[in-house]
């Protein structure tokens, strides 16, 4: 049990740094910090213009949406990078357990969406003047947290889709911009065509972002428990397909000889 914790969580972050080792703050704070808050500023002066909706929607549907950045693309590139980096048949020669060495990449990734919803929480607050209760925080930090883990689940079937596509770059791109219109962000999903709420329902953020905006309006936790069950739901099922294609994409690179091969 020892050893299969050190792997879930060591190698997670081993493989978070190597795959983000040339990151540094020059191009971590615009990428990662800058380009989700003037997103989210751009969003809410749009709303203002065509007197939409008030600012605290658009704060909290983009902020719950900026842990996308970290938690899609990092996870993403995390698994899929492998292959790309020409290390994948190293990983794959080793018996460690597959499940602690492929969900325990999502790790660090989810704790880096954590950061960047929470720093675009507090400046698109302090910038639009948006008030949120100090006792309504704890409640959106489980939001953040159940929100930012599900996004993470949903960015591993990307990586594992990464195992045999050409670009796992093209895919994480799409991911996020489909969430972007689909999951309610700055549009409630009542006013989006009934397939677009429907396809929308079905992934990740949606219900955490719902959460997310009736904490915001006084809600307590206990009354969005079902909307976060949901969220939680949405990420297990999509860790299982990620899981599913991992051990499937690895079956079939061991016969084809082709874990590095485009």
């Amino acid at each position: 049990m020892k050893g299969w914790l050190r792997l879930f969580f060591n190698g997670g972050l081993l493989s978070y740094r190597a795959l983000f080792a040339w990151v540094d703050p020059r191009v971590y704070i615009p990428s990662m910090l800058g380009f989700p808050l003037f997103q989210l500023l751009f969003f809410a002066y749009v709303g203002r213009a065509a007197s939409f909706q008030d600012d605290a929607f658009y704060v909290v549907g983009n902020a719950i949406m900026t842990a996308n950045a970290g938690a899609i693309f990092g996870t993403s590139f995390s698994v899929g990078g492998e292959r790309w980096t020409q290390t994948l048949s190293a990983v794959l020669a080793t018996p460690a357990n597959r499940f602690a060495l492929f969900v325990g990449r999502a790790v660090p990734n989810i704790a880096n969406g954590i950061l960047v919803s929470t720093f675009c929480f507090v400046l698109g607050c302090l910038l639009l003047d948006v008030s949120i209760g100090w006792d309504q925080v704890p409640a959106l930090a489980v939001v953040v947290v159940v929100s930012t883990a599900s996004c993470a689940c949903f960015g591993l079937v990307i990586g594992s889709i990464g195992l045999r596509a050409r670009d796992t770059v093209l895919y994480a791109n799409l991911a996020y911009l489909a969430m972007l219109v689909f999951c309610g962000v700055n549009v409630p999903l009542d006013d989006l065509p009934g397939w677009m709420a429907t396809i929308g329902r079905a992934l990740p953020l949606t219900h955490g972002i719902e959460a997310g905006r009736e904490i915001a309006n006084g809600a307590t936790l206990s009354d969005v428990s079902g909307l976060l069950v949901t969220e939680a739901l949405i990420g297990c099922v999509y860790a299982g397909v990620a899981y599913g294609l991992f051990r499937l994409f690895e079956a079939e690179g061991r016969r084809r000889a082709s874990f590095e091969t485009y």
